[in-house]
């Protein structure tokens, strides 16, 4: 069941702002069926009491990062504030805190090798009550970034999405309207966009110096050639669902691109990647309760006949979402510098 806090029109306009994070209220109300004050003032809530938020983000595989899933192994007292220390990195996101309370588990990316390096080999390993780190690079993603769980949740009907949906472009080098290397003044207009993805021309053209009809040219670059994308990070109750879970799959190689395609159709799944290491298909799943998460496991992820092996961990708190970490109360701990 949908959580009584949260009504129709509010899935709506979560669904709405997955499709296009900068759509005007305009043209939301109007496939609303609804008036431009209403979908202002529904978001308005939603965004003041922390319900959700619009990000804009870059897309890894596009800027040319290199992305990690890491697993921290910690003594019992340690998960939180290394998990905490790890939130306030600027190079990560969702950093969840696992089942046995002795596990973290974060995506972190970088531009480089060494900059993996520094995190991956050097701070973590050294970090106190911290008694083990496992890193698997990213090969391949299948389902996450814009495309998002919201998506297939079917609140708006396909002419609905249609209509608000931007559409896809092939994101090829050197196709008109490619964005090219960023600069300086783009780091400063994509800073602003991950904090909120729909701050208004005027504060974009003051990050940047840029006149508005110039940031406006140059946001569209950005999302035609696929480097910005936006995404709508929401509270899970919104849609009635109470229990995130990661899986960790083992898949033979020649199976591997047929099983992730075939975990990502899954209506559970809001993540799904390849990569390194031995287990090498992994998937975030969210569930309404455990009663659900057992009927996936059972039917959903019983189907895939190519799985050879899996790991279960459901999160019991996330410490980060998507984006950078909203304000916290200051706490002392760290990751050594």
């Amino acid at each position: 069941m949908k959580s009584d806090a949260y009504d129709d029109l509010d899935r709506a306009l979560v669904h709405a702002l997955q499709l296009d994070g900068r759509a005007p209220f305009s043209r939301i109300a109007e496939v609303l069926g609804v008036s431009d004050q209403t979908v202002a003032r529904r978001y308005t809530r939603l965004r003041t009491t922390g319900a959700v938020r619009v990000l804009g983000l870059t897309d890894p595989a596009v800027v040319g990062d290199v992305v990690w899933m890491v697993r921290v192994q910690c003594l019992p007292d340690a998960a939180v504030p290394v998990a905490e220390a790890l939130a306030r990195r600027t190079d990560t996101s969702w950093v969840h805190i696992l089942s046995d309370g002795t596990e973290v588990v974060a995506t972190t990316r970088a531009a480089s090798g060494q900059d993996s390096d520094a995190l991956l080999l050097r701070k973590l390993p050294h970090t106190p009550r911290v008694v083990g780190v496992s890193a698997r690079c990213v090969l391949h993603q299948f389902f996450g970034g814009p495309l998002g769980l919201v998506n297939k949740s079917g609140v708006l009907s396909p002419e609905q999405a249609a209509r608000l949906a931007v559409p896809e472009s092939d994101g090829s080098a050197g196709s008109e309207g490619s964005a090219g290397p960023l600069t300086a003044e783009d780091r400063k207009l994509l800073a602003v966009l991950a904090r909120d993805g729909r701050a208004p021309l005027t504060e974009l053209a003051a990050a940047t110096g840029w006149s508005q009809s110039t940031v406006r040219r140059r946001l569209a670059a950005l999302r035609a050639d696929g480097t910005l994308y936006f995404d709508v990070d929401q509270r899970q109750r919104i849609f009635g669902l109470g229990m995130t879970t990661v899986l960790w799959l083992s898949v033979p190689p020649s199976e591997l691109a047929a099983t992730g395609q075939a975990l990502a159709d899954h209506a559970e799944v809001a993540f799904a990647c390849a990569t390194t290491g031995p287990n090498n298909l992994m998937a975030t799943v969210v569930c309404e309760d455990v009663a659900a998460l057992y009927t996936y496991l059972t039917t959903r992820i019983a189907a895939l006949s190519a799985v050879r092996h899996m790991e279960t961990s459901p999160v019991i708190r996330r410490i980060k979402g998507p984006g950078p970490l909203p304000p916290t109360p200051h706490d002392p701990s760290r990751l050594p510098s």
